[in-house]
């Protein structure tokens, strides 16, 4: 990648006033993209895009829309501005989401866990819909989930969150496939274990409500074991540039995978279903029963 690797390029990034998704529109101007910044806090989200409009380029616009990602009205009048009010915009980043309650699935408020699922997995997907019409027609575009170690590891007593980020992978992977034809490409970012908010949240439930060994996995991230969220940024900057061009329908971890390497790996990954969720049988694990 180049420095200004987004040069001219145009991105809606969700849940963009705090966090990740700052850390990646901070990024994406960095690389020369125009973005749209989305968020339901409109004081904060109006702070973020100020402070990313001083660093931004001559001509290099900075813009910021209100909005709910799980409401359909706010998603597509946000989409609208992006495309009236920005130039060339090839990039959605879905970075919006939610821990949901936390604690065993009989105690947790109902409400609060539909209205988990209703932001991480509806506020992905609506998005989602939203643009495609518009990247067929131009076909090109390039969609970024953010995922997370729910998406391919168990989270008891953060349900809502584990199931609503291995949903929003596997619907990455489905529209990937269906997409493809149209020169869209469709990944998503594992980003580490990150020290923002949502930690914040588990550290204030204690415990008693996420799980003693969870609890004291997040109290070591805090006290120095995270990933920097520039470590995820970067990831999403390379998936919206046109080095990563046909790499799609894949689950990167950010910290982990050796994503600046897949340009060269792009007939490999054609080829076979690594870095994708899949069931793991017998065999996999060197166990000879269960084969027929």
């Amino acid at each position: 990648m180049t420095p200004r690797s987004l040069e001219g390029r145009g991105a809606i990034i969700t849940g963009a006033n705090q966090g990740l998704g700052l850390a990646i529109a901070r990024a994406y101007v960095e690389a020369g993209a125009h973005v749209c910044l989305c968020a339901r806090d409109a004081a904060l989200l109006e702070q973020a895009a100020s402070s990313l409009r001083a660093s931004a380029a001559p001509g290099q616009l900075v813009i910021a829309v209100r909005a709910d990602v799980s409401a359909p009205a706010d998603v597509e009048a946000l989409v609208a501005q992006a495309f009236e009010r920005l130039p060339g915009v090839q990039i959605l980043v879905n970075n919006a989401g939610v821990y949901g309650p936390l604690g065993a699935i009989e105690d947790v408020d109902w409400q609060d866990w539909t209205r988990a699922i209703e932001i991480n997995v509806y506020g992905s997907v609506l998005p989602a819909r939203a643009v495609l019409p518009r990247f067929k027609t131009q076909r090109y575009g390039k969609i970024i989930q953010l995922s997370g170690g729910g998406a391919t590891t168990p989270l008891p007593r953060i349900s809502a969150y584990a199931a609503s980020k291995a949903a929003i992978v596997r619907f990455a992977e489905s529209l990937a496939l269906e997409t493809r034809e149209f020169g869209i490409d469709v990944n998503s970012i594992a980003p580490g274990a990150l020290d923002t908010r949502l930690l914040d949240e588990v550290l204030a439930a204690g415990p008693a409500r996420v799980g003693a060994a969870f609890y004291d996995r997040m109290v070591a991230m805090k006290q120095g074991g995270s990933t920097p969220l520039d470590v995820g940024a970067a990831l999403a900057v390379f998936l919206g540039t046109a080095a990563s061009d046909g790499i799609t329908g894949r689950l990167l971890s950010a910290p982990w995978d050796p994503w600046r390497e897949l340009p060269d790996h792009r007939d490999d990954l054609d080829k076979t279903d690594v870095y994708t969720l899949r069931r793991i049988v017998p065999r996999d694990r060197g166990l000879t029963w269960g084969d027929k």
